[in-house]
């Protein structure tokens, strides 16, 4: 009888595939760079196929490699149903918190990610600010949240450092000795807080002309021309360009995005570790 395959092989290689990285699926998997690469050899030999392309950079997947990648899954999510049924275990459900400043254009894809790794999971997005997202986390309403860190809480998993800029529209120019105009979200919105600290700290007159109830909003009013915003550069609207030197404003300070869980089984926590390691490798791009 031919040597059946290793599942956890066919594991490795799929979160490689999916998160561009070994280091970042041996973070998800608890184990090392050296243990998923030993695998997917195995794997690989198993097959009689090279399924990845690796560089120091790179990781992208052969012709073989995406060809053996549908039945990866399926072989793992038949593997996840069998063991659900044996156990006679509910579904399970993870309720992750995201934070508006923090989402940006990659989150259908970090999502993406997150539900081809752990199909079966029932997971729930809450979309809003920072400090309401850490006190819903704190009141165990969420599972997870991904949020810009403010106050005194210095725990979590920092996943990157966010940087921010004075954002605006291609040509925009603000009129002669008026107050800097400002598309911000409604306060206390932990970003809108710093901007207008650092602004009065350099005794720079503004004016609020639009205030709106999300990060996508407030894009919307730059992309319009209405005014200036505050914005992560991972988070600003397409084609918006950096003004603050232009006018001399005073930088925004940068800001860490950390990871909070709390997961109540294994499996939780590796999909957490999924989620926290599919952010990193996009805010890394």
């Amino acid at each position: 009888m031919e040597e059946l395959l290793d599942l956890e092989a066919v594991q490795a290689f799929v979160l490689v595939a999916d998160l561009g990285s070994f280091t970042r699926a041996a973070e998800v998997l608890d184990s090392s760079q050296a243990a998923i690469s030993l695998r997917i050899k195995r794997l690989e030999q198993r097959l009689g196929h090279r399924l990845l392309e690796r560089t120091p950079r790179h990781v992208q997947l052969l012709p073989r490699g995406a060809k053996f990648m549908p039945a990866a899954r399926e072989l793992l999510l038949a593997h996840e149903r069998a063991m659900a049924d044996l156990t006679d275990s509910p579904r399970r459900r993870l309720v992750l918190g995201i934070s508006d400043h923090v989402a940006g254009p990659d989150l259908p894809q970090v999502l993406a990610r997150l539900a081809a790794h752990d199909p079966l999971c029932g997971i729930e997005i809450r979309i809003a600010a920072s400090r309401d997202l850490v006190a819903a986390f704190e009141c165990g309403k969420l599972d997870a949240a991904i949020v810009r860190r403010e106050g005194r809480r210095r725990d979590g998993e920092v996943l990157t450092l966010e940087r921010f800029g004075w954002f605006a529209s291609p040509g925009w120019q603000q009129r002669p000795g008026e107050p800097l105009p400002l598309a911000t979200m409604a306060a206390p919105c932990g970003v809108r807080g710093v901007a207008v600290r650092v602004l009065d700290a350099a005794g720079i007159a503004w004016i609020e002309v639009f205030v709106g109830g999300g990060v996508m909003a407030v894009g919307a009013a730059v992309s319009a021309g209405l005014g200036v915003a505050a914005l992560a550069e991972r988070v600003a609207p397409l084609g918006a360009v950096e003004v603050g030197a232009r006018l001399g404003l005073p930088p925004l300070p940068s800001s860490e995005i950390v990871l909070y869980a709390q997961p109540a089984d294994a499996r939780s926590r590796e999909t957490i570790r999924a989620l926290g390691a599919a952010f990193r490798g996009a805010a890394a791009r």
